[in-house]
């Protein structure tokens, strides 16, 4: 095997008397825990860093995005679910989406659309949903009002994305889908190509098109502009222009909800994830299995062949009927665990699906807009099949685990089909090895995401990795920043004298971040 990497990695935790948040950007995390600090719940410093990522983070989730966040509330019974999922456009048109007779695998395995219309421009949006959900969310946890929650993300937006190598490779990427486009390939591809900061300048950032502009305006006059004011008749305008669907009605009629929790008890704790088109619950039944199996003191080779067992049986019904094929592939999904001083969590997973999106930049607002008629089987007659005004089947799995009737560690991931395992694995080395989130962040895990073929990290220890390399599909991978192998979660955890978080150890932005003190 040629090994692209000879280091050791570590991510730093953070831990405080009061709240943290841990989210993919460092930058992003702080702005939540600057909420924190001013009095706001968990929900508002989720909020505040969803927002945030949309200007340091942009090709994961924004403004034209969808989700789920999970919280629970202090002294509350139980966890609730923000629900506003992916849903297809009203004017969507299956015969729009003629097949070319080849395959074609970006995330999903699915037969080729003609011009790939499912996967980037105008024809692939699905509503919008971001800024609903986290309207309700606010008026339903919050505890600041909206403009504060909303503020700090237009000057990380008037001041442009900072531009290292890890930007650069993002960008460059997804630049042959980009630069089909005027206003992405104006903001993205400068002169022509992928940002590169000079290597005599310390930094350089790069503008965002309108966005600050819109992030500004969403701030002063609320989320309903959105869906019914200027931004929603901006929208409307660069849709059409780009012979897109989505109509006024559209976002006008666009709705979030809240529904209860999905509830799995587990070796005394309770797993609470989101029910419905998601990876809950699917989770669910593997939790289900499990805990009729007895482990040892540490992970080891027996404990992950249960795993690889469990995944896989779980994937296969998954795949035959619910209709998810997704490949594995890169996805622009990124997630947010936040705690807050009074011991409420909230775990929010969002996205745009593909990295950037539908690669399209509204150019009226600077939104960066989802591909999420991506998510649905372009064959006619199918589980998951293209339809006007249909509800997607995603990957996505916030979870709060609760214990002793309050919520004990919030997790999630980002990563598609990847998602679930890595949420799996990281809950399981909490309540069934006792770690600590460092630990249970650092340690080495598998990667089963459908499909006979898995995914083994060669950090795992040697005997560990003997015997799983026996089985089929076996493959030893190296755990990189990218390509990505693996999922990337992130988490934070109720103690009893601090609170402590944990961010994904391999992605190089992301970090937890303590609610500041006072000294």
């Amino acid at each position: 095997m040629h090994l692209t990497q000879n280091w050791d990695v570590r991510k730093p935790g953070a831990a405080s008397r009061g709240g943290v948040v841990a989210s993919q950007s460092g930058t992003a995390a702080r702005v939540g825990a600057d909420v924190l600090k001013a009095g706001g719940s968990a929900v508002d410093a989720v909020v505040a860093t969803a927002f945030a990522l949309a200007a340091v983070e942009p090709w994961n989730s924004g403004l034209g995005g969808i989700g789920f966040m999970v919280v629970h509330q202090p002294g509350a019974a139980r966890a609730e679910v923000v629900d506003f999922g992916p849903v297809a456009p009203h004017g969507l048109d299956p015969a729009a989406f003629p097949l070319t007779g080849e395959m074609r695998t970006e995330l999903f395995t699915w037969p080729q659309v003609v011009g790939d219309h499912n996967m980037h421009g105008p024809l692939s949006f699905a509503i919008p949903s971001a800024v609903r959900g986290c309207a309700l969310a606010i008026e339903r946890f919050g505890r600041l009002p909206w403009r504060e929650l909303v503020k700090p993300a237009v000057a990380l937006a008037r001041a442009g994305l900072p531009v290292d190598w890890f930007t650069t490779l993002k960008v460059a990427a997804a630049a042959a889908d980009l630069r089909r486009y005027e206003e992405s390939r104006r903001v993205w591809l400068p002169d022509g190509l992928p940002p590169v900061c000079p290597p005599d300048s310390d930094s350089m950032s790069l503008p965002l098109g309108r966005l600050a502009e819109t992030l500004e305006r969403l701030a002063e006059t609320g989320p309903v502009d959105f869906y019914e004011g200027d931004i929603a008749r901006s929208i409307v305008t660069d849709t059409r222009a780009g012979a897109g669907v989505l109509s006024p009605e559209d976002l006008a009629d666009c709705r979030a909800r809240v529904v209860p929790a999905l509830e799995v008890p587990y070796r005394g704790a309770i797993f609470q994830t989101t029910p419905g088109m998601t990876a809950g619950p699917t989770l669910a039944g593997i939790l289900l299995s499990l805990e009729q199996r007895k482990f040892p003191e540490a992970p080891d080779a027996r404990y992950f062949e249960t795993l690889v067992d469990a995944l896989q049986e779980a994937y296969a019904d998954r795949l035959h009927n619910m209709g998810d094929v997704e490949s594995g592939s890169r996805t622009s999904t990124t997630h947010i665990t936040a705690i807050d001083r009074r011991g409420g969590i909230a775990a929010l997973t969002t996205t745009l699906l593909s990295s950037f999106g539908s690669r399209y930049v509204l150019p009226g607002t600077g939104i960066l807009m989802n591909n999420g008629v991506m998510w649905f089987d372009p064959r006619p007659g199918q589980p998951n099949s293209i339809a006007p005004g249909k509800r997607a089947l995603t990957n996505m799995c916030p979870v709060v685990v609760a214990r002793g009737g309050r919520p004990w560690f919030g997790v999630g991931a980002s990563g598609g089909r990847r998602i679930l395992g890595a949420v799996l694995q990281m809950a399981s080395f909490i309540v069934d090895f006792g770690m600590d989130p460092e630990a249970a962040a650092h340690h080495p895990r598998i990667d089963v995401n459908g499909g006979e073929r898995f995914a083994i990290d060669r950090r795992l220890p040697p005997e560990i990795i003997e015997q799983l390399s026996r089985r089929p599909g076996a493959a030893v991978v190296e755990h990189t920043a990218f390509p990505s192998r693996f999922a990337c979660p992130n988490l934070v955890m109720r103690e009893a004298s601090s609170n402590p978080g944990i961010s994904d150890v391999m992605s190089p932005w992301s970090a937890a971040v303590a609610e500041p003190e006072d000294t």
